[in-house]
């Protein structure tokens, strides 16, 4: 065998193994990222209810592609913002840990800033955390750590007055 083949043959083989390594590494950490706060695709998300506050509690549905407000007569929801609220199910995930590990209302969760329940599984928001622009999240008896980009909102007055 060259010299120049040899040589080839030692690369390729250093390549291999450097994208061996590469995904091993990838996989080690994709098996342990935190993941998302729902494991429900948003697009499939039908019922919301949201209460913010000591507000009351608003209930929406998606009916042939649109949302509408279920309290009373029905009335046509502003999609983007119920897209905002869907989204928080895939909201990524900074940590999670055992609700045990805190006291609730140290964290704002005695009484929480906001409840959002999506297709029947509750999400209560809690105060933002200390660290940087997160915040907490009890989903059952977890809590996790989010990007308060995914705290719910109340609809604004324009909002609110556009619909029919």
């Amino acid at each position: 065998m060259k010299r120049a083949a040899k040589r080839r043959l030692w690369l390729a083989g250093g390549v291999a193994l450097l994208l061996a390594v590469a995904g091993w590494q990838w996989r080690q950490d994709s098996a342990g990222a935190p993941g998302t706060l729902l494991r429900v695709d948003p697009a499939t998300v039908n019922d919301v209810a949201l209460a913010i506050g000591k507000g009351p509690t608003e209930h929406f549905a998606r009916r042939d592609g649109h949302w509408w407000r279920t309290d009373g007569t029905p009335v046509r929801a502003d999609d983007g913002r119920m897209g905002e609220l869907t989204d928080t199910a895939a909201a990524a995930v900074l940590s999670w840990r055992p609700a045990s590990d805190f006291d609730p209302a140290r964290i704002g969760l005695a009484t929480p800033v906001a409840v959002l329940t999506l297709d029947g599984q509750r999400l209560e928001f809690g105060e933002t955390s200390v660290t940087g622009p997160q915040r907490y999240v009890r989903v059952g008896d977890r809590v996790a750590l989010i990007s308060v980009r995914y705290t719910p909102r109340g609809a604004t007055a324009e909002a609110t007055r556009i619909k029919e």
